[in-house]
């Protein structure tokens, strides 16, 4: 009988490799920051007068998203690129590092917003070019087609005390930022960093944050959008904004915002007539039972009320819909969810009444899938999110915009770069599989290639990569 454990008798480590290149994969982000033209737009985005720096600070930037989509957490973890001197070049030390974060001011950080907007274009041209069309948000069995959806969510970071900005709120003790992604394709419009104090219905947070993603969304697409929040969102001033931004000349936009069950719409709900709730649509397109959920429009009976108009103050052609289900096991019930045996959750949306394919089963479905935010805040927390290294508020918020960058290359890595499965996969998966390949490194005849191995299961995907991010033209 063999022994189980014999593979390990003959075996020894020593430290003397040659040629070997680890977490080799992270060159094809860095290929792909190259050749979009990201570095150099950030470069200029970062050029100060009469200041050469010795490491490029569009190159240093650029260099901490890759480390970070590598799996960094920490400013030292610039060493996994730094240490691969064969590969990657000369890499900025830890303490140019910080001082390069320490540099981006309020300024300095909207040009390189504009910077990454101007990206995004090229990198949408390429996108469309070879899949036929920005993807689409999908809704149970159907999607919204070119409609290009901006989702955005608050969410709590850990941190220590003695991180400038952390305290307790609601949610934990740490910071709180606001954050917007791309339905369509994954990428983080927005990240703003905010104190743990900051609170989660802060208006001009979310104004600013919407003007700001939208303006990251290329022309034309940003003409047709869908705006999605959770009730944090429901404030006047930002409903108002929201309706004055749909109201300018060649700009389509529709929103869909979770809103609070308060005292007026229990006493609405109690007067619905029981006939009058309808399906509610599965992730399958198909009708739930009455008798497990329903939707009812509350608009008609919130304004022609026995107590007068209950949505006077709010813009005219905003409509309030109500969603119904039996609620789970300890879930926390309001004295009206209580005593009916339902829970209730309500939105509110400007899509107007009676508009083909926009009934109140689909209008439900696709206010319910704006959960999907929290899936792409886990994998941005994944990837750089998580975890602020620094005490310093704005070294930490250079970070997160630096995550950011990190967030939109994995993107762009999926859609331009990969197919079948590893289209769809996770940052760690990505890590694992793709990213973290060691190679050897040859040089012959003024030239380097990189030798994957044939026996990695996903040799031939990591080598379509680097082709592909090889052939992609820089930008003119």
């Amino acid at each position: 009988m063999s022994d189980p454990t014999a593979w390990s008798r003959d075996l020894t480590a020593e430290v003397d490799g040659h040629g070997i290149v680890n977490h080799a994969g992270s060159a094809v982000l860095r290929l792909l920051a190259d050749n979009l033209g990201l570095t150099r737009r950030i470069s200029t985005a970062l050029r100060r007068r009469h200041f050469t720096p010795t490491h490029d600070r569009g190159r240093v930037l650029t260099d901490t998203a890759v480390m970070i989509t590598d799996g960094g957490r920490v400013l030292a973890d610039l060493a996994t690129l730094r240490d691969q001197a064969e590969l990657f070049g000369p890499i900025a030390s830890d303490s140019t590092l910080r001082r390069a974060l320490t540099e981006i001011d309020p300024l300095t950080a909207d040009r390189i917003t504009t910077a990454r907007a101007a990206v995004r274009r090229s990198a949408w041209q390429l996108i469309a070019a070879r899949h036929g069309a920005i993807p689409a948000s999908p809704v149970a069995d159907r999607d919204l087609g070119r409609q290009i959806v901006i989702r955005l969510d608050a969410t709590m970071i850990p941190a220590h005390s003695d991180k400038e900005g952390a305290a307790a709120n609601f949610k934990g003790y740490g910071h709180h930022p606001l954050t917007a992604f791309c339905d369509n394709t994954g990428e983080a419009l927005a990240i703003e960093l905010r104190p743990g104090t900051a609170s989660s219905n802060t208006a001009r947070d979310h104004i600013d944050l919407l003007d700001t993603s939208i303006a990251q969304v290329p022309w034309p697409h940003r003409r047709n959008l869908l705006i999605t929040t959770v009730g944090a969102g429901a404030t006047h001033d930002f409903l108002d904004h929201l309706h004055e931004v749909a109201s300018r000349r060649g700009q389509h936009l529709e929103y869909s915002i979770g809103w609070e069950l308060g005292d007026r719409e229990q006493e609405t709900i109690k007067r619905v007539p029981g006939d009058a709730w309808q399906h509610v649509i599965d992730a399958h397109g198909k009708a739930r039972d009455l008798g497990d959920a329903g939707v009812v429009e509350l608009t008609g009976l919130l304004r022609h009320s026995a107590g007068g108009d209950r949505l006077a103050l709010w813009p005219a052609g905003m409509r309030v819909i109500c969603r119904r289900e039996r609620p789970g096991s300890g879930a926390q019930l309001s004295l009206l969810e209580e005593a009916d045996g339902w829970r209730y959750s309500l939105f509110a949306t400007n899509t107007p009444v009676r508009q083909p394919g926009r009934q109140l089963d689909f209008l439900e479905a696709r206010h319910r899938v704006h959960a999907r935010v929290e899936d792409r805040i886990r994998c941005a927390k994944s990837t750089g999110l998580g975890h602020l290294p620094s005490k310093s508020m704005q070294v930490n918020a250079s970070w997160c915009l630096a995550a950011a960058i990190a967030i939109d290359l994995l993107c762009w890595l999926r859609l331009l770069c990969l197919t079948g499965a590893l289209a769809d996969a996770e940052p760690k998966t990505l890590r694992y599989r793709l990213l973290h390949t060691a190679v050897r490194l040859v040089r012959g005849q003024r030239r380097r290639r990189i030798k994957i191995p044939r026996t990695w299961p996903w040799a031939d995907a990591l080598a379509a990569c680097f082709t592909l991010a090889l052939a992609l033209a820089p930008p003119g």
